[in-house]
């Protein structure tokens, strides 16, 4: 399963490129908003940070409004995938726009029908969010499981990016029920490499090895 980091924040996606375990990067106008920064610039430089999909959002609700900043987030970078909320007017663009060769984020997916809907498009991607599901007394990995029952049974081409990533085991439980993507918190992304027995492991074999002569 592919990792993406969700955020705006230059120097988190530095630390975590870093690590070589990141495959692209998911923003959105709220994350672009709480960077502080010029939106073109900070998706501009983070294109040269990582070598994968890059979700930009378009802002406009309306179908040609939402075609022509498509096509201009596009030009940003051969990187950006164009991300489109889960709305009826987004689904021409996002046919038009695949038609172009341009990727496409179908994001704000939280049923089976609108995967369906977005996967009949064209979308490169989807994004069942995980999190606000769980927060409203549902089972958000249940609709990852569902979609990818759904996909395999037809072939759909289009990829499963979990998203609204809240804990750890969202990971685990995103790879099991098979997604293709998650996208995540750098703070989530940090808490991966983690668990209290490889602490106590490393802290005891650095112990020991006080105790081994030295030559």
């Amino acid at each position: 399963m592919k990792l993406f980091l969700d955020t705006a924040e230059v120097e988190e996606i530095k630390l975590a490129a870093a690590t070589g375990l990141i495959d692209g990067i998911t923003t959105n106008p709220s994350l672009i908003a709480k960077s502080g920064r010029n939106f073109e610039e900070v998706v501009k430089e983070i294109t040269t940070i990582v070598d994968g999909p890059i979700s930009a959002e378009v802002i406009s609700t309306e179908t040609d409004a939402m075609l022509k900043e498509g096509r201009a987030l596009a030009k940003i970078h051969e990187n950006i995938t164009v991300k489109l909320p889960m709305i009826e007017a987004s689904m021409p663009v996002v046919k038009q726009l695949t038609a172009e060769g341009i990727k496409t984020n179908v994001t704000l997916v939280f049923s089976v029908n609108q995967a369906l809907l977005a996967a009949k498009a064209g979308a490169t991607f989807v994004s069942p969010f995980v999190g606000r599901l769980d927060d409203i007394g549902e089972n958000g990995m249940n609709l990852v499981g569902d979609i990818v029952h759904l996909f395999n049974n037809y072939g759909f081409k289009t990829q499963i990016l979990a998203a609204s990533i809240r804990h750890p085991h969202h990971i685990y439980q995103a790879a099991e029920a098979g997604s293709h993507i998650a996208t995540l918190p750098y703070g989530i992304f940090e808490k991966l490499f983690n668990h209290p027995l490889t602490d106590k492991g490393l802290a005891q074999f650095l112990e020991d090895w006080k105790s081994v002569p030295k030559t």
